[in-house]
């Protein structure tokens, strides 16, 4: 792939210029630079310092938190708890991440309804009218107590299982460096 560029030769600057006609290779030069970045992101998880232990801990405490409802906040409570637990904090965040603008909905829908299950609570319908914030509102303490409830058990379920695997994957890759 060749680049075209022309240098300025004004008397202030002696700079390389991509040459105006290069605008196809703008949206390859894009997903060239996605992927790059997340290999980046990748290599730089690879990398992490600190024993497997500490890493997985921090993975799954990053888990832990990404299962809350508390959008915004689940860094902060990745940071916190990994903080009290000596875990990673760098690989806390990157784990909160399994809550996002993709999985917010099915994730919370599933823990409200788990939640719902174990406390069995009744609620008549829970057809929600996106237009109605009042209908939200009257479902009140239940419904956040019932989700709550939902997102602790999921939580407390994928931290074991990411701990577990995380910590087998990290002392693979530990030992395959070696």
């Amino acid at each position: 792939m060749s680049r075209k560029y022309y240098y300025n030769n004004s008397r202030l600057t002696n700079t390389l210029i991509r040459s105006k006609n290069s605008s196809k290779h703008q949206r390859s030069d894009r997903r060239s630079w996605f992927k790059r970045r997340f290999r980046l992101i990748y290599l730089k998880f690879l990398r992490l310092r600190g024993k497997p232990e500490v890493v997985a801990k921090g993975l799954a405490i990053g888990v832990f938190a990404g299962c809350f409802p508390f959008l915004g906040l689940q860094s902060l409570i990745g940071i916190f708890l990994a903080t009290l637990l000596r875990g990673s904090k760098v690989a806390a965040i990157a784990a909160t991440w399994i809550s996002n603008p993709l999985t917010y909905v099915p994730i919370f829908v599933f823990n409200y309804k788990l939640g719902k299950f174990l406390l069995g609570t009744k609620d008549d319908v829970l057809f929600l009218d996106l237009k109605s914030f009042t209908a939200f509102k009257e479902l009140g303490p239940t419904f956040a107590i019932t989700l709550l409830t939902g997102c602790f058990v999921v939580g407390l379920i994928l931290a074991f299982i990411t701990y577990f695997y995380s910590l087998a994957i990290l002392e693979r890759l530990g030992n395959r460096r070696k």
